[in-house]
C-alpha cells in the first residue's frame, strides 16, 4: 500500500477505536434523541474535520522540527498513555449534558460548536497529532475524521436500534490494548531506529 493509504486506514482504525467509549461519542448519542440524525452527524462531521486538520498541521510541524525516531518514542509512549486514559474511561459532566440537550436554531451549528470545544485536547485529537508525525497530514486528516464520525455514527444507530449504550467496559478494555500494541511498535520502532 501506499503511503496514502496506510495513513487512511491506519488512522481511521485507531481514531474509530479511541472514539469508541469517548465523551464526544456520548454527546452524539445525546444529540441524536434531540435532533435529527443528519444534522447531527453534519455537525460532527465539520467540527472534527477542523479540529483534525488542525492536528495534523501540528504534528507535521512537529515532525519537520524533529528527528523521526525521538518522535517515533514519543508517540509510542503517548499511544501507552492512550490506553490508560481509555483504561479511565471519560463520562458526560452535569454541563456538557445540559449543552448537548439545548435546542437552538440550528441543530448543525449547535453540535458543530459543542463537538469542536469538546475535540480541543481530546485523546482523538492528541492521536490524530502523534499519527501526523508518523504518516503525513491528509490521509492521516481524512482517516482520522472519517474514524471519528463512523464511531459517533455507529453510537448513534445502536443507541437509537436498541436503546441502550454498548457494552462500555469491554469497550474501553479492547481499546486500551489497541494502544498499548500500537504505542509498544511504535517503541520498538523507536529503538531500531536510534540504536
Amino acid at each position: 500500500m501506499d503511503g496514502f493509504l496506510v495513513a487512511l486506514v491506519v488512522s481511521f482504525g485507531v481514531i474509530f477505536v479511541a472514539e469508541l467509549g469517548d465523551k464526544s461519542q456520548l454527546m452524539a448519542l445525546t444529540f441524536a434523541t434531540r435532533f435529527r440524525t443528519v444534522p447531527v452527524l453534519i455537525g460532527i462531521t465539520v467540527a472534527t474535520a477542523i479540529v483534525h486538520l488542525a492536528s495534523v498541521a501540528i504534528g507535521v510541524g512537529l515532525n519537520a522540527a524533529l528527528p523521526t525516531g525521538w518522535i517515533s518514542l514519543a508517540a509510542g509512549l503517548a499511544f501507552l498513555g492512550f490506553g490508560v486514559w481509555t483504561l479511565r474511561g471519560d463520562k458526560l459532566t452535569e454541563e456538557e449534558k445540559r449543552k448537548a440537550e439545548k435546542t437552538g436554531k440550528s441543530a448543525i451549528f449547535a453540535v458543530g460548536v459543542a463537538f469542536f470545544l469538546a475535540e480541543l485536547g481530546d485523546k482523538t485529537m492528541l492521536a490524530t497529532i502523534t499519527l501526523a508525525t508518523k504518516y503525513g497530514w491528509f490521509g492521516t486528516w481524512l482517516g482520522s475524521t472519517l474514524g471519528m464520525v463512523a464511531a459517533d455514527a455507529l453510537a448513534i444507530l445502536v443507541g437509537r436500534l436498541l436503546g441502550r449504550h454498548l457494552p462500555e467496559r469491554t469497550i474501553r478494555y479492547g481499546a486500551a490494548v489497541l494502544f498499548a500494541i500500537c504505542g509498544l511498535w511504535l517503541i520498538l520502532e523507536a529503538v531500531r531506529e536510534l540504536s
